[in-house]
């Protein structure tokens, strides 16, 4: 899952910007308002997380611009303010939910994940590749009805290939799918990863499932 995080301190952006990623998201920041909506129109985030008390354009503007361009991507916001009427306004405008600063940033994961699973109830409860599974909601991989132990970013990285399987899914797509606009796509890390991947779903298990397409990329399917 891709996160976009739009918050202009630096030092609260960082902190929610690392406990995501720590929690196996990719994630996505722009410190303003200008910024947010333009990565926000581009469609690839699961979710925004927004602050309303943003430079050039406010929280509000940018989420009333991207509802008023169909962009329906599950919205959180964030602010210091906390009235009744501030929150109405927030939802009314199209925000999912709302959480006000200080927060704990368990709280702020517990709320990631519920708006991520509503946006996944018309998706199948389990993915499933011949007798590998996964369940997203419980973070979960079983191939041959065996548990197997993934780090966060390996899930991650799982979770996008079981999602297009039989699609060869180049070293470009999985940088900005499973880890953010900044990655440097001169590091062998994708192939590192992947790698480590095949050695848990793979080893040991017939068929086959994922491959090298050389030159191109990867793919996850049954030959």
């Amino acid at each position: 899952m891709r996160i976009l995080v739009v918050e202009d301190e630096q030092k609260v952006a960082s902190f929610i910007k690392r406990g995501l990623e720590e929690e196996g998201y990719a994630v996505d920041v722009a410190t303003d308002g200008e910024e947010g909506l333009a990565m926000g129109r581009e469609c690839v985030h699961d979710l925004i997380v927004l602050d309303i008390r943003l430079p050039k354009m406010d929280g509000l503007q940018v989420l009333r611009a991207l509802r008023q361009d169909r962009v329906m991507t599950p919205v959180l916001l964030l602010t210091v303010r906390a009235t009744i009427e501030e929150k109405v306004l927030g939802l009314d405008t199209g925000a999912d939910d709302y959480l006000t600063k200080p927060f704990a940033f368990e709280e702020l994961v517990a709320r990631v994940r519920a708006l991520l699973r509503r946006r996944t109830t018309v998706e199948p409860t389990v993915l499933q590749v011949a007798d590998l599974a996964l369940d997203p909601a419980r973070r979960t991989v079983t191939r041959g009805g065996n548990t197997i132990e993934l780090t966060p970013r390996e899930f991650t990285l799982l979770d996008y290939f079981m999602r297009h399987p039989g699609r060869v899914l180049t070293r470009t797509n999985l940088a900005e799918h499973v880890w953010n606009y900044d990655f440097d796509t001169t590091t062998n890390i994708i192939d590192v990863y992947v790698n480590y991947l095949r050695k848990k779903i793979d080893a040991g298990w017939e068929p086959k499932l994922l491959h090298t397409v050389r030159g191109v990329g990867y793919v996850l399917k049954v030959e």
